[in-house]
């Protein structure tokens, strides 16, 4: 009888600590996506804001520091799948160079999900493009800028 119970309790162990995994793998993974939101109340220096033909809108901003994006942020009012592709397109662009960001495909972030719904698919697309977007708002500034000063006329 007093092996039925272990076996019992065993399993309820198992069973909790598996629950109890997945609860802090779910708040692990809702941490990252509040961690990669843009709240910084300085202005990037570069961003861009672009709105898919699902209504969803996916906005993109970046800081460089040494030709290196040093911070790379989102906001969406998008569903969950928009939120994901925004916060990985941000975290792949991190650290990067520019001539990096522009490796950045909506296949690269779909390779990184693996089995993502065809339907959602879009928000990938739409998260590197405004990636790029914001990647080609901060090329522009930077060919404006006095080459003597580095900075904008």
């Amino acid at each position: 009888m007093d092996n039925i119970s272990n076996e019992s309790d065993k399993n309820l162990k198992n069973e909790t600590s598996g629950e109890d995994e997945a609860a802090s793998m779910e708040a692990a993974f809702f941490k990252w996506l509040h961690a990669l939101q843009w709240e910084n109340s300085k202005v990037p220096d570069s961003h861009a804001c672009l709105t898919g033909k699902c209504g969803e809108t996916i906005e993109i901003f970046l800081n460089f520091n040494n030709e290196r994006v040093k911070e790379a942020a989102y906001l969406t009012n998008g569903c969950i799948s928009s939120k994901v592709c925004a916060a990985l397109a941000a975290q792949m662009a991190r650290g990067k160079t520019p001539d990096e960001v522009v490796g950045i495909t909506a296949q690269s972030i779909l390779d990184l999900l693996g089995d993502f719904p065809k339907g959602e698919e879009h928000c990938a697309f739409l998260a590197v493009a405004a990636l790029q977007e914001a990647l080609h708002n901060y090329m522009l500034k930077q060919s404006k800028k006095d080459p003597e000063t580095n900075r904008e006329p």
